[in-house]
């Protein structure tokens, strides 16, 4: 984002303009300097919340759908960071795409679907989640950010144009302390200095500041002068390839001047030289002059895109008015509830409504989805219907005298879509009451009609019982999986199994409890399925900010509902045929509600004539799994052991040449006194000791016994069997399903000076961070 190549040029050629600064030393500077008499008000920084998305998801599990419970705990850290120091913060959010900047939208917008399809390729050939190269932000991050810190007491504000451009805009207004994103466009703007997310640093309160006097300086070139320089560069209004010939010129005539510089950063140089010898911002209209007529155009269009309220440009434009949102359903609708619907988008209190209001465009963007999946059909196909009933809520739907009717344009990113054109969706009638009483209305009927208005949405009528057995949260759930049931025809008892009980147990355990979850490997259908639910609570949103909020905003989010990583762990159980018992975790009162819940969603199936039937399928790890390098990169230097290999992997051999089955993941191997390599010891199973002392790792669930060096048989330990005997006559215990851990010897235990377990049930089950390094040692 911002202007093509800046933001590497200040970095790495021209280091002095990036500073480094604290943030608590740069807030009392700003107090002191903007003092007035005796008052004082606290520094404020204004935050770009869509740069700071992946700063601020630092979860490792991202994969699954989003851990909702432990991002919210890391936003909660962020904003506590600055509370402490002392300073405001003020947050700005997308909300709208600019049709100037609909052709770079596209284009990144593909870029990231061929990230997705590398993402599935390597689920696929791994069963693993991948590195942090091939990161992608969860489904409905930015949508939910925002509420997520309203719901923290931040100012959180949604844009009706560029973000950018207002977040530089109320950083002037309100002489804030600076800027924090990854944008260079705020380097052009230059109205507080823009300071980088990338290089923040919580625990110190410091980050660079990337300086536009000493980037001025190194350019020869004045601050008014800037705006000219991005736009022949590149940026998000102006494409990089429309100046091409101009920078050409301006290279050659640069290399003419200067045959010996170097070519690292060349390109810049040579443009801010081309600007200053043509003297085309200096001369006013005859330094412009000089360009063609088109180039000069495209010019123009963009410095106005960097002129803030109150600046003029450097030559005579025509038309320097600012530019405001255009109400294309002005005709359609009364000034009171466009007047409510851009409040309440500019607060961050509506989803989609200001959108389908103002302008009739509506866009999503990418989302985790298996090109290859020809089973389950995208998510924009999916939730098509009740988006056409919400616009069918907020315009109306028979045409006006003139045989208009309004159409609502849809830019959604899915797999096989283009994105050449928007799909032009009509709304659907329904009948509900008008949108004045939706919104405004405050008799006690008119909550019903809310409630009925937002059930109609999802075609669930018959829901309206259950209001009031059910809080808002569990209604969200049973209304989103009963909608996805009818609408995906190859969703099974399974699915439906874990969707319902991932989010009876989610309710229940803190984001400390969730880090516990472990899965054994990655399936690509549950990580479809997972981005396919939390794409559906964006439109439990949009319906509830549609009929007039008829529930809280904060029962619907995802925290309140999913937990990405624990429902792929209930999507392994339930298609392994797991009993609803394991699923609940044995909670009798969980269990109870979830049969509840499950006879209401296969009840509306069955009635609707949709027969949901059991397919459990059998999940296995990917076809490769390279363990050192996902050790690496939890922590492990290079050439130490990883994780020994995981289940369903081939059997691996005792010293004697017998076979023994292969040891289980995250287990470092051990070292005997000799030095040579033992088996890893496994979670949950003890080992035993063949008579001619040799060590044989217990055998894991549905494996053959195994015979020792004498020919006597070791009992293979199955689900919930008895204790057998050994020749001599003791018992060894057969490790059951939650049951305690064999006690080995405490030297290797403490081998790398590991904590002891503080759990209460430390005795009963061996816990652990899912993705915390067993090797403190290491770095």
């Amino acid at each position: 984002m911002g202007v093509k190549g800046l933001q590497y040029f200040m970095e790495k050629c021209c280091p002095e303009t990036c500073v480094m600064v604290d943030f608590r030393e740069m807030a009392r500077q700003h107090v002191n300097s903007h003092q007035q008499g005796s008052s004082t008000t606290l520094p404020t920084l204004v935050v770009d919340g869509m740069a700071c998305l992946r700063h601020w998801y630092s979860c490792q599990a991202w994969v699954y759908g989003g851990q909702w419970k432990e991002y919210m705990h890391c936003l909660k850290e962020f904003v506590g960071a600055f509370t402490t120091a002392g300073i405001r913060l003020v947050f700005f959010f997308d909300g709208v795409v600019e049709e100037e900047k609909r052709a770079e939208w596209v284009n990144r917008r593909l870029k990231v679907n061929e990230e997705v399809a590398k993402v599935f390729r390597y689920l696929k050939f791994h069963g693993q989640q991948p590195g942090r190269e091939l990161f992608c932000l969860p489904s409905g991050l930015a949508t939910f950010s925002r509420f997520a810190l309203k719901s923290l007491g931040q100012e959180t504000w949604c844009s009706v144009r560029e973000a950018d451009y207002e977040i530089a805009s109320f950083a002037l207004r309100h002489n804030c302390m600076g800027i924090l994103g990854q944008d260079t466009d705020f380097i052009i703007y230059g109205s507080v200095p823009y300071l980088s997310v990338a290089q923040l640093r919580l625990d110190t309160m410091t980050t660079v500041l990337f300086s536009t006097d000493k980037l001025c300086h190194a350019l020869q070139l004045q601050k008014s002068e800037l705006p000219l320089l991005a736009c022949l560069l590149g940026n998000d209004v102006v494409p990089e390839q429309r100046m091409q010939r101009l920078r050409s010129d301006a290279l050659a005539a640069y290399r003419r001047k200067h045959p010996q510089s170097p070519p690292q950063g060349e390109k810049i140089y040579a443009v801010a030289d081309f600007i200053s010898s043509n003297m085309l911002s200096r001369e006013g209209a005859h330094g412009v002059s000089c360009l063609p007529l088109t180039d000069r155009e495209v010019l123009e269009k963009g410095v106005m895109y960097y002129l803030l309220p109150g600046q003029q440009p450097l030559w005579d434009i025509s038309d320097t008015s600012p530019r405001s949102p255009v109400c294309l359903m002005k005709s359609y609708l009364s000034p009171d509830i466009l007047q409510a619907a851009k409040e309440k988008h500019m607060r961050a209190e509506c989803f989609m409504v200001y959108n389908v209001l103002y302008d009739g465009v509506v866009e999503c963007s990418n989302t985790l989805e298996d090109r290859e999946d020809a089973e389950l059909i995208p998510q924009a196909i999916v939730y098509q219907p009740c988006r056409e009933r919400i616009y069918g809520i907020l315009l109306p739907t028979n045409p006006d005298s003139g045989g208009r009717a309004p159409t609502v344009r849809e830019w959604f990113v899915f797999p096989g879509n283009p994105l050449k054109d928007p799909k032009v969706v009509s709304p659907l009638p329904l009948n509900h009451s008008d949108l004045k009483r939706l919104w405004f209305g405050k008799d006690s009927e008119t909550k019903g009609l809310r409630i009925s208005t937002f059930l109609t949405v999802f075609e669930l009528d018959e829901f309206s019982v259950e209001h009031d057995r059910l809080d808002g949260s569990l209604m969200a759930v049973l209304c989103l999986v009963t909608y996805i049931a009818m609408q995906v025809g190859h969703l099974s008892l399974e699915d439906i199994d874990a969707y319902l009980s991932q989010a009876i147990c989610v309710r229940y355990k803190s984001y400390t409890e969730l880090l516990h979850t472990r899965v054994s490997h990655v399936e690509p259908r549950a990580v479809q399925l997972g981005s396919l639910f939390v794409r559906g609570l964006t439109h439990l949103v949009a319906a509830n900010s549609a009929c007039g909020c008829p529930f809280p905003m904060e029962q619907l989010m995802p925290w309140n509902t999913f937990d990405g990583l624990l429902f792929h762990s209930k999507y392994l159980l339930a298609h392994s045929g797991r009993p609803q018992e394991e699923l609940l975790e044995g909670n009798a009162s969980w269990v109870s509600l979830f049969r509840f819940l499950r006879e209401l969603v296969l009840g509306i199936c069955s009635r609707r004539g949709q027969t949901i039937q059991s397919r459990p399928r059998i999940t296995h790890p990917g076809k490769h799994v390279d363990h050192s390098e996902q050790w690496r990169e939890r922590g492990a230097p290079s050439g130490q052991h990883g994780p020994s290999p995981q289940r369903y992997r081939p059997q691996t051999r005792s010293p004697s040449g017998q076979h023994g089955p292969s040891p289980q993941r995250y287990r470092p191997q051990t070292r005997s006194p000799s030095g040579q390599h033992g088996p890893s010891p496994q979670r949950y199973r003890p080992q035993t000791r063949s008579p001619s002392g040799q060590h044989f790792p217990s055998p894991q669930h549905y494996t053959p016994q195994t015979r020792s060096p004498s020919g006597q048989h070791f009992p293979s330990p199955q689900h919930y069997t008895p204790q057998t005997r050994s020749p001599s006559g003791q018992h060894f215990p057969s490790p059951q399903h939650y049951r305690p851990q064999s006690r080995g010897p405490r030297a290797q235990a403490h081998e790398h000076n590991r904590p002891r377990s503080t759990h209460p049930n430390r005795r009963r089950y061996h816990l652990a961070p899912r993705w915390q390094n067993p090797h403190p040692d290491f770095p």
